[in-house]
């Protein structure tokens, strides 16, 4: 999740030019440059783990309002830190997703910090995005390894490992859409954030067009979170939060289409003519276009609250996510 322009004095984008190789930036320094803030998304996850555990023992958990039998903490600690890995992670992303748009932008007046700063907390936010989402899979899994006790432990594992990992697997009710998106946000980021260590290996031009779906994974993080999370699951403040945090990062993209840092991505009017224009500029056009549909979009969602949210039951459904696996 790294922005994939680094703009110069003129304006033009310096990021397809090659560093020296003693400027080059590398993984194991990011890694060790990351280790801060991978402490405080440690910190934030243990006190969302800490939150979901006193609401599920006070019974304000919305979590037991959808699954009642998960009324028990201790039995169901791993689905709630599986939770919190997911909550840490989206806020995370959002936040990475936020510091590329801005650095990809029109640059602002004034940055609090040197931009070498922002691409550098750029770079490890994502770096920790990605180990949050992998934490959040693995933790489910888990939690459904441990849930399938019918069956020996070689199967348990697979079970956890497939309806976790494998893409249509799982079975039951809203997860069979919402896991794989959730899957294909990580298999996704991945790659997507990996690849600019190799970026002087595959070229900064076919790295800039790739990294521009990284947006794609966090839109699938939000829609797995809108479709599964039980804790924003009905038509309540949560939900409504989640919503709003949503347009700064339309805004902002809306901001960065309509005004990119590099010249090469800026509309203008099409050479030779509209009919003449290249495919290229239509897409860049219809970008823009499809970015500002979004935005009115959730401006309309958050006024209106129509937001997906479902009404809470008088009296919830008492059935387990699926039958455990028997020989």
């Amino acid at each position: 999740m790294l922005s994939d322009a680094s703009p110069d004095e003129d304006g033009a984008a310096s990021s397809g030019r090659q560093r020296p190789p003693g400027d080059r930036v590398v993984l194991r320094g990011d890694l060790r440059s990351a280790l801060p803030d991978a402490a405080a998304a440690v910190v934030v996850t243990a006190l969302v783990f800490a939150l979901l555990w006193a609401r599920m023992e006070s019974g304000a958990s919305d979590t037991v309002a959808v699954m009642p039998f998960m009324d028990d903490p201790g039995t169901y600690w791993m689905y709630l830190l599986s939770q919190a890995f997911g909550w840490s992670g989206l806020l995370w992303a959002w936040g990475t997703v936020m510091l590329g748009l801005l650095l990809s932008g029109p640059r602002p007046a004034r940055l609090p910090v040197s931009r070498q700063v922002l691409e550098r907390w750029h770079r490890t936010t994502s770096l920790t995005t990605t180990a949050l989402m992998s934490a959040h899979a693995l933790m489910f899994a888990a939690e459904l390894v441990r849930y399938e006790t019918k069956v020996d432990w070689a199967e348990r594992l697979w079970v956890g490992f497939a309806d976790s990992f494998v893409p249509g697997w799982y079975d039951s009710g809203t997860g069979r859409i919402a896991i794989p998106l959730g899957q294909g946000a990580l298999y996704l980021a991945v790659p997507l954030g990996l690849l600019f260590y190799v970026r002087h290996r595959i070229g900064a031009n076919t790295w800039r067009r790739l990294h521009r779906f990284v947006i794609v994974v966090y839109v699938l993080s939000v829609w797995h979170t809108l479709l599964y999370g039980t804790n924003v699951w009905y038509g309540e403040w949560p939900r409504t939060v989640l919503w709003l945090l949503q347009l700064p990062v339309a805004a902002l993209l809306l901001l960065r289409l309509l005004r990119p840092a590099r010249r090469a991505e800026r509309l203008g009017p099409p050479k030779g003519g509209v009919g003449a224009a290249r495919p290229a500029w239509w897409a860049r056009a219809v970008g823009r276009v499809a970015a500002g549909a979004v935005l009115v979009g959730l401006v309309i969602v958050v006024v209106s609250g129509r937001d997906g949210g479902r009404d809470r039951p008088t009296h919830p459904p008492a059935t387990a996510p699926h039958a455990q696996e028997t020989d």
